[in-house]
């Protein structure tokens, strides 16, 4: 009996844990869907999760839940906007809570969330994303069903998180970044207490100032929660603002139309270190050494009501009298601390808050600072009137205060300073109605860091105010090479300080050396053994700042960029719109003048620059030899010896440290050569035509009024035809080149026969004809490879092969012309010699002596007796028979024949 007993145990817990196996299995298909539509049921959002798994070994009796990748995105009218979002969250559940009907509350016991994303966002409208409950169409609450979710909580844990708070309406900026909270205790009682941890940085902004940048805030409350009077009291409570201390207790009771509070909170000892404690810790370093004297306390109570039109009254003091401190390892120290500071709200009405600083001062050895300030209606029309004056020895500040190492501080300042304006008149820009007054100076002020590439040493600058500007009346120093003298004035000082609007301005800069370079920090390299860590990127692009709007007159002596010096220069920049617009701009460069009008932009991803340049005698070998594009456009230029007039368009976009994209430039250029001079030694591709073209010294190459026009796009250059001479000859050229110099050009020419050879002048003069002198043969040079490897190849042999050619035909015409003209001649005495009836003997002998001389005049005569003409036939025509001999036979021959026989008839 005992042993069926225990088998029947062993049989039911198998059955029990088989059951806790395979449920899951069924039900986690559905899970999902469950939570989904309860939820969705129920908000005007919708939720998502990647997946829903279900456990119940684990967390046996209860049923444990975990989604991944949870989103809750908002609907109209935040359409789109992510409400929430984790990477993880674990319900824990009792089993029960899985078999309810869809509709039915289910009760959670503990959840954790991970890598959660809260966004409260409230628009300009005042509508919140964050209020997403259905509205029921039941108007007694009491009477409808309860839905969605119940919360029976014992614990619950929230880690790596961020809750983000954003009001639009009020311009308020609140952000809990690494966020870790974790409460423990049993909600599902009327009355119970709930023991929680908070680790957090908080960033807190009003009216784009920020007050708190990830300070950190811990909290250790001990909480008692009355859910039956909805009243929430603070046991014991420990709070950490950065490394101030604060203690409180009060309440916080959420009522249907309001909330009441009643919180009083100060700072468990009255120290100077909890001043110090207030400072974020990296500016104020180990405090546990620092040793003070005097006090500070912090103290404030917050009592009242919280509705749609009131805030809590509040009052918060912040006390010392007569402090100081000093840092171990700095020789001096900081003394006569006096701090008297109220901020308040006597009425619960928002606009009624009130910043009172009654006094704030210090000295550094005998140099004091003084400041006092009233500021109202700090939420709504904002007024401040507010007072400083002191002089300060900036040196002492690193010498008492642990300011960053890099930061080097030197001079003297003087400032007294009044000023009294409110918002509204600042918003309308009514800067009439402020009252700015007062003179700000500094003597021998130096500053450096790492992030200049130069220390900045100003040897004096003054600046006074009045209502509607400032005025810079001197700031003269040097960095570097540079040196520089400013004056100018700043219209609207206040609008760009508290109204978002941009600096505007007029200013006049004076320069004797202008370096360029000085304003540019070379790129830190990474310098470590260990190669296969790569260290992040950390270097931003350069972008003109989009707060400027001011015009500057310039004037430099000299003005160096990289090689390049620029000599009395002049002009105009205005910067507005993330755009420097240089216009007007003159300037002394390589012996020449240069005008030049351009912008550059840094509004879009790419920067992007467009520029006019107009230069007038320019030295061609400086030129080339400085500027790397004047290279790349025109690559054969730098050989050449003299000075060029030259006019540029160009646009494209800039690389990182603000240079030219070549690939992406644009424009064109026309240029005006003024030299004779060409140094072919220095260019393979003049060498290169050298020798192709044996009958052209390309140094006597005539490039007196060389004019010509580029046009570039893409990494292409394309020239415009342009014609130079050489003696009698005329060079015409055109083609193009890529930026990688690869060339693709031709050369045209119309060349004098005269300049092709021995051979073709030897047969020139034989033939003793001076039109043939003008005689011209066209030759083309095709120029292509890379710059410095050339590959030429030009149609002069065929050129001289086709020049032949014309010769023997010129030199056939002339022999024909010849024959037939003494065969003229010859038929006409023949036919004047027939004319006569006399047959006598005499007669025929005279007629064939006649012709044997003609015949000796045309085909040689005397047979010893060599003719030239006969051997230009001879070796211009042979074998072939020549035609005008042939024809002299023939007609000879029908004459000869009918004479002999008259004669024997006779």
């Amino acid at each position: 009996m005992k042993k069926k007993a225990l088998r029947i145990l062993a049989i039911s817990l198998l059955l029990v844990i088989a059951l806790l196996v395979a449920i899951p299995f069924f039900l986690e298909a559905k899970i999902g869907d469950i939570l989904k539509n309860n939820v969705n049921a129920n908000v005007n959002a919708h939720l998502d999760f990647t997946d829903a798994r279900l456990s119940l070994l684990g967390s046996f009796p209860n049923a444990e839940v975990t989604l991944e990748n949870v989103t809750l995105l908002n609907t109209t009218p935040f359409e789109g906007d992510t409400l929430f979002a984790a990477r993880m969250i674990g319900l824990k559940m009792g089993l029960g809570e899985l078999f309810k009907s869809q509709g039915d509350p289910i009760g959670i016991k503990n959840f954790q969330v991970d890598g959660a994303q809260l966004n409260i966002k409230i628009d300009s409208a005042e509508n919140a994303n964050y209020d997403i409950a259905k509205k029921s169409e039941i108007e007694d609450v009491t009477e409808q069903p309860t839905n969605g979710f119940s919360f029976n909580l014992e614990s619950y844990g929230i880690t790596e998180s961020q809750v983000s708070y954003t009001d639009l309406a009020t311009g308020t900026s609140l952000v809990l970044s690494d966020l870790q909270h974790s409460g423990t205790g049993d909600l599902s009682l009327e009355t119970s207490e709930l023991d929680t941890q908070t680790q957090a940085q908080v960033t807190f902004g009003m009216d784009s100032t920020n007050y708190l940048s990830k300070n950190k805030l811990k909290l250790d409350a001990l909480i008692g929660i009355d859910l039956k009077e909805n009243k929430y009291t603070f046991l014991k409570n420990e709070a950490l603002i950065n490394q101030l201390p604060l203690i409180f207790d009060g309440f916080v009771k959420v009522n249907e139309k309001n909330q009441e509070v009643a919180i009083s909170f100060e700072t468990p000892s009255s120290d100077f270190k909890n001043f110090l404690a207030v400072i974020p810790e990296e500016y104020s370093k180990n405090i546990e050494n620092v040793k003070t004297t005097g006090n500070f306390t912090v103290k404030g109570d917050i009592n009242g009501v919280v509705d749609e039109t009131h805030i809590p009254k509040f009052n918060i003091s912040i006390n010392s009298e007569n402090a100081s401190f000093k840092y171990p390892d700095l020789p001096k120290s900081v003394r006569n601390v006096f701090i008297d500071t109220e901020i308040s709200n006597t009425t619960g009405i928002t606009e009624d808050t009130f910043i009172t600083i009654e006094k704030l001062s210090f000295k550094i050895e005998e140099d004091q600072f003084n400041m006092t300030s009233k500021i109202s209606e700090l939420m709504g029309n904002t007024k401040v009137n507010a007072h400083i004056d002191g002089t300060m020895n900036l040196a002492n500040i690193s010498q008492a205060y642990p300011v960053p190492a890099d930061l080097n501080l030197s001079g003297i300042l003087n400032a007294d300073v009044t000023t009294a304006f409110d918002m509204t008149a600042v918003e309308k820009k009514q800067y009439e109605k402020t009252k700015t007054v007062g003179n700000v100076g500094i003597r021998n002020f130096e500053y450096g860091s790492t992030e200049i590439a130069n220390p900045v040493k100003l040897n004096s600058v003054a600046m006074s105010f009045t209502p509607e500007t400032v005025n810079l009346e001197q700031m003269n120093g040097i960095t570097g090479q540079t040196d520089f003298d400013i004056t100018g004035k700043i219209s609207n000082l206040l609008g760009f300080m508290f109204n978002d609007e941009k600096v505007q301005g007029n200013f006049n800069l004076k320069s004797n050396t202008f370096a360029l370079n000085d304003f540019m920090v070379e790129e830190t390299m990474d310098t470590s053994e260990t190669k296969s860590e790569v260290p992040e990127a950390t270097e931003e692009k350069i972008k003109i700042p989009s707060f400027l709007d001011v015009s500057i007159n310039a004037a430099a002596n000299t003005v160096i960029y990289d090689n390049i010096s620029l000599k009395d220069v002049k002009g105009n920049l205005r910067i507005k719109d993330e755009k420097a617009v240089l216009s007007n701009m003159t300037s002394s460069i390589f012996d020449g003048q240069m005008a030049f009008n351009g912008e550059v932009s840094t509004k879009d991803e790419t920067p992007t620059f467009a520029m006019e340049l107009d230069m007038d005698q320019l030295q061609i070998g400086e030129t080339f030899e400085a500027m790397e594009m004047f290279q790349v456009l025109a690559p054969i230029a730098q050989v050449l010896k003299g000075k060029l007039d030259t006019e540029i368009k160009l646009s494209g976009n800039l690389t990182e440290d603000f240079t030219p994209d070549l690939l992406t430039l644009t424009g064109d250029l026309l240029a005006n050569v003024m030299t004779r001079e060409i140094n072919t030694e220095q260019a393979p591709l003049l060498s290169s035509l050298d020798g192709k073209l044996d009958f052209v010294n390309l140094k006597e190459l005539d490039l007196k009024d060389l004019k010509t026009k580029l046009s570039f796009e893409n990494g292409l250059v394309s020239v415009k035809p342009f014609t130079i001479q050489y003696r009698d000859i005329a060079i015409n050229v055109d083609g193009g080149h890529s930026f990688d110099r690869k060339l693709d050009y031709k050369a045209t020419m119309e060349v004098p026969a005269k300049y092709l050879g021995k051979q073709v002048n030897d047969l020139i003069a034989q033939m003793d004809d001076g039109d043939l002198e003008t005689l011209t043969v066209p030759i083309t040079a095709n120029i292509g490879g890379d710059y410095s490897s050339p590959n030429v190849s030009t149609d002069l042999a065929s050129g001289v092969k086709n020049l032949t050619g014309q010769l023997v035909e010129i030199q056939k015409q002339k022999l024909l012309n010849k024959g037939k003209d003494k065969a003229a001649d010859l038929i006409g005495g023949l036919l004047s010699d027939n004319s006569s009836e006399n047959d006598s003997t005499q007669n025929e002998d005279s007629t064939s002596d006649g012709v044997k001389a003609v015949l000796g005049g045309i085909l040689g005569g005397n047979k010893n007796e060599k003719d030239s003409t006969q051997t230009e036939i001879d070796s211009l025509a042979a074998p072939k028979k020549d035609p005008v001999e042939e024809a002299a036979k023939g007609i000879l021959g029908g004459l000869f024949g009918k004479k002999k026989d008259t004669v024997k008839k006779e």
